[in-house]
């Protein structure tokens, strides 16, 4: 049995589901051909033991012998130190790596949430804190463009665990046509989840959800 175990939530409702963060775990994972299990937390009683292993009542978590990460950011780190196919293992190579993650991670994912959040809740589009939040995110989305017009993945050795994470943190923008004018950001994403290990990662997740429901 592995002693990688990724815990996530036992249900989650149909409109999250394809993006909750163990599928960026469950993608690095099946990149990096690493063997591992799911476990499951409640998704509507949180207890003790989920708040000591996620403070934030959150999902995922991944177990390493007798290591608990949580984080999604930091758990892909350190799948990225255990694979090559996640992350060079020259320094150069290493140090863009780590700073595209969190570039994901700040720079992209700060305007992208609230951008996709106010799509998912129906919110009006005609507002000043959404006029503000849509040009956050096009100066952000403006320098991506640049960046992936010129190059198949952020950093020149390959797909790597930043490519992973600025996929995933794209993919709710995508979703809500927020790609439209940005097409190398556009075909980046499209480019990123083509891979046969978001596909079983997203397949994967999508089946443990529906796997509830049945229940």
């Amino acid at each position: 049995m592995s002693d990688l175990i990724l815990t996530t939530f036992d249900w989650v409702p149909e409109m999250p589901r394809g993006l909750v963060r163990d599928l960026r775990v469950r993608w690095a994972l099946e990149e990096a051909g690493l063997a591992y299990r799911v476990e499951s937390t409640s998704f509507r009683d949180r207890g003790p033991g989920h708040f000591a292993a996620q403070p934030f009542g959150q999902v995922p978590w991944l177990t390493d012998g007798d290591l608990t990460i949580f984080e999604s950011g930091a758990i892909l780190l350190h799948l990225g130190e255990k694979s090559p196919a996640l992350m060079p293992t020259d320094p150069r190579g290493r140090a863009e790596v780590v700073g595209w993650v969190i570039a994901a991670l700040n720079s992209m994912d700060v305007p992208g949430q609230p951008w996709a959040l106010f799509r998912f809740m129906g919110f009006p589009g005609e507002s000043p804190e959404a006029e503000f939040v849509d040009s956050f995110l096009k100066a952000r989305l403006d320098r991506m463009e640049a960046v992936l017009a010129g190059r198949e993945w952020l950093v020149g050795g390959g797909f790597s665990v930043a490519d992973l994470l600025m996929a995933d943190v794209l993919r709710p923008v995508d979703r809500f046509d927020g790609l439209a004018k940005f097409p190398a950001c556009r075909a980046y994403v499209a480019r990123a989840t083509a891979r046969p290990a978001f596909v079983k990662a997203y397949d994967d997740q999508m089946a443990h959800f529906a796997a509830a429901d049945a229940a």
